[in-house]
């Protein structure tokens, strides 16, 4: 599918998506999107639905500018995946005990590790850069300066909501680990801190929507902002990286005798700004559940904990401004999913994944998500699929 153009105030609104299948509040705010003045470009992803200022699965352009409802407030948001020598031959028939030691090795939801994991004791973990990073943690916000010991505490850990980690078969029979978490809730206070900031401005007065607040370039707002909003990107990358690690760890003492070897680890940002050049012009690009897709730039699409995910390969559109869609998105809020769904729906949609099946996971049903092959076919210019992958264990906070 190519695009569908539909006109904004300042920039056209290139859509990935069917018009007709985007709901009222949604299209409300791709059209609030369109009338901020830095505003150079917009891209619509399949999976976008309605979200804080910006939709979730939106590309957004902007030109000396940033606006921090557009990155999402669950900063560096993303996936990690990696195939491994096993095959589906190796697995046991009963996954629970497998799926025990991922949770007691990854803690989920509000679960802490009892002491900061040390991550050169990590079979793999890059350790480039890790000292300093931590070093940086005092010249963050001071509405997150109190949290260093918790934070140090949440790396590693999975979080709840729509976060997990999968045991996946591609197509072939392959064993595949994959991920998916964020910047926990020091990401969350860090946007909530800077759109606050943000809508104080005197710039800001008068938008459209408050929430679409944004830092200008050359101001100390905005240097305050970027300093924080790329260590808080830093976190969410070096969270996913020690959970992938503890993960093969996890799978190397459960299957000892087959000696299992890792691939390079998939990983990427779906929640996050990046300085990237178009039309001559540098621009601060923000995907807000988006993936960058550039030109064999590999990624990941997850579908539902029931559905499947996709290993995709960019295909360098520039009118998506090199990006594709993060997931499945949602098509039903979490509260109407409860509202319409139980737990025994629940186990019925899951059936042949070792998973939660309580009432506490109803929200993430598969039935709330969009149809994971529909957003992939809608994509088709954006993205080539490398692997398709079905999971056989979803851990969920």
């Amino acid at each position: 599918m190519s695009y569908t153009q539909l006109a904004g105030a300042r920039v056209p609104i290139r859509m990935w998506a069917d018009p007709a299948s985007v709901d009222e509040g949604a299209m409300r705010q791709l059209h609030n999107v369109a009338t901020l003045p830095w505003i150079k470009g917009l891209a619509v992803m399949p999976d976008v639905h309605y979200g804080k200022g910006a939709t979730v699965g939106s590309v957004i352009a902007m030109h000396g500018a940033v606006c921090p409802a557009a990155v999402g407030v669950d900063i560096g948001c993303g996936m990690s995946a990696v195939k491994t020598s096993l095959t589906a031959n190796d697995l046991p028939g009963d996954l629970s005990r497998l799926r025990a030691k991922i949770e007691q090795a990854i803690p989920v939801g509000r679960g802490l590790h009892a002491s900061p994991v040390e991550p050169g004791r990590l079979h793999g973990f890059p350790l480039a850069g890790w000292s300093g990073f931590w070093k940086r943690f005092e010249g963050i916000a001071d509405a997150v300066k109190f949290r260093a010991e918790r934070a140090a505490q949440q790396m590693g850990t999975l979080g709840s909501g729509n976060h997990f980690v999968e045991f996946c078969l591609d197509e072939s029979g392959a064993v595949w680990l994959m991920l998916h978490s964020g910047s926990r809730n020091i990401g969350k206070e860090l946007a909530d801190f800077h759109i606050g900031q943000a809508q104080k401005l005197p710039h800001n007065q008068g938008l459209v929507d408050r929430d679409l607040a944004v830092f200008v370039a050359d101001t100390p707002q905005m240097a305050a902002y970027r300093n924080d909003l790329f260590w808080a990107q830093e976190y969410a990358q070096y969270n996913r990286a020690i959970m992938m690690a503890l993960f093969q760890d996890v799978v190397r003492r459960e299957f000892k005798k087959a000696r299992v070897t890792f691939e390079p680890v998939i990983s990427c940002h779906h929640n996050y700004v990046a300085e990237e050049r178009y039309d001559g012009m540098d621009l601060l690009v923000t995907r807000k559940g988006a993936i960058r897709a550039g030109a064999g730039d590999l990624g990941i699409i997850p579908g539902s904990m029931g559905t499947g995910s996709y290993i995709v390969k960019g295909l360098g559109n520039a009118a998506s401004f090199n990006s594709a869609s993060h997931g499945a998105g949602r098509r039903m809020s979490r509260s109407a999913a409860k509202r319409a769904f139980t737990a025994r729906d629940l186990a019925e949609q899951t059936q042949g994944v070792e998973c939660r099946k309580d009432a506490g996971v109803v929200d993430e049903i598969p039935a709330a998500y969009k149809p994971i092959e529909q957003v992939m076919d809608q994509q088709r210019d954006l993205v080539e699929v490398v692997a398709k992958l079905k999971q056989v264990i979803c851990v969920k906070g």
